[in-house]
């Protein structure tokens, strides 16, 4: 995806989409059909980036699909447009359309049509109001949403390391930093998206959906460790010497493949009316929370 507060890489996008894929919770899919009318569906895709969603989504529904891609980087859009198509549940291949646009200032009129609305990876580098427009706009244009990977702040290494717990929580501040006048929600986007949603009227469900990375992942998890270091040296810069040398140790360990790395994401669905909840345990957060 594009992120409101930078921009990232078609190669970060393509390492994460296998753990991306594997992560999002598949029984949230249920609900989604369990909402959706039976001659078709129009998706509209927020911060797409490349596709990733309608990769993993597409085969997961049946009938004909459009899948509207909305981003602001035009270079990720069209890579989108000229990767392989992805088929249907009944092998029949979707339609895809791109729109370069800040999702940030949609409109109800801009998802007229729409069934669903997805997004992946996007909320926690939103600010609330941001989320709260989002939210708004999807209520009032009378469609799903199915927002997937919003990052909680628990992550967790084995083997352990004394550091892990200042890492993590200096990560979990540069998250929930102000940039450029805006204050991102970072690891609190899941429960102010939930407490919005509710609040006008949706029901939601969520289900965790975390990253389980370990030695067949040692190109994601060196990827992700340096960066998740970087940022906690960026917020709190009296760690910076103890971290270089926490760095360096916690890439040997993914190098040799002793390194297990557990990164938290959880995935919502919201719908107004009647939503079927999937059948196994998770929370269901109601206008009465």
């Amino acid at each position: 995806m594009t992120s409101m507060a930078g921009t990232v890489t078609p190669e970060w996008l393509s390492l994460r989409e296998p753990a991306d894929h594997a992560a999002r919770a598949r029984d949230l899919v249920h609900a989604v059909t369990s909402t959706a009318p039976g001659n078709g569906l129009v998706i509209h895709d927020l911060g797409s980036g490349t596709g990733s969603m309608s990769r993993w989504l597409a085969p997961q529904l049946p009938g004909r699909q459009l899948w509207v891609l909305h981003d602001q980087d035009e270079e990720l859009l069209a890579r989108a447009r000229s990767a392989a198509t992805p088929d249907d549940a009944e092998g029949t291949a979707i339609r895809i359309e791109t729109r370069a646009r800040d999702v940030t200032q949609l409109r109800a009129a801009d998802l007229a049509g729409a069934d669903l609305v997805t997004a992946s990876a996007l909320l926690d580098l939103l600010t609330a109001g941001e989320v709260d427009q989002i939210a708004q706009t999807c209520v009032d244009a009378g469609c799903g949403v199915l927002f997937t990977l919003t990052v909680t702040g628990e992550v967790s290494l084995s083997p352990q390391h004394q550091l892990d717990e200042a890492i993590k929580s200096a990560f979990n501040e540069h998250q929930r930093r102000t940039n450029h006048g805006r204050k991102l929600l970072g690891p609190d986007a899941l429960a102010h998206t939930a407490a919005t949603f509710t609040r006008l009227g949706s029901r939601v469900v969520i289900r965790p959906s975390p990253w389980r990375l370990g030695p067949a992942d040692v190109s994601l998890v060196v990827e992700w460790l340096t960066g998740w270091v970087g940022a906690a040296c960026e917020q709190q810069p009296a760690l910076t010497t103890l971290a270089q040398t926490y760095l360096r140790d916690r890439l040997i360990e993914a190098a040799a493949g002793q390194l297990q790395v557990v990164v938290g994401h959880a995935d919502l669905f919201a719908a107004t009316g009647a939503v079927e909840p999937p059948e196994r345990g998770g929370r269901v957060a109601t206008r009465g929370e």
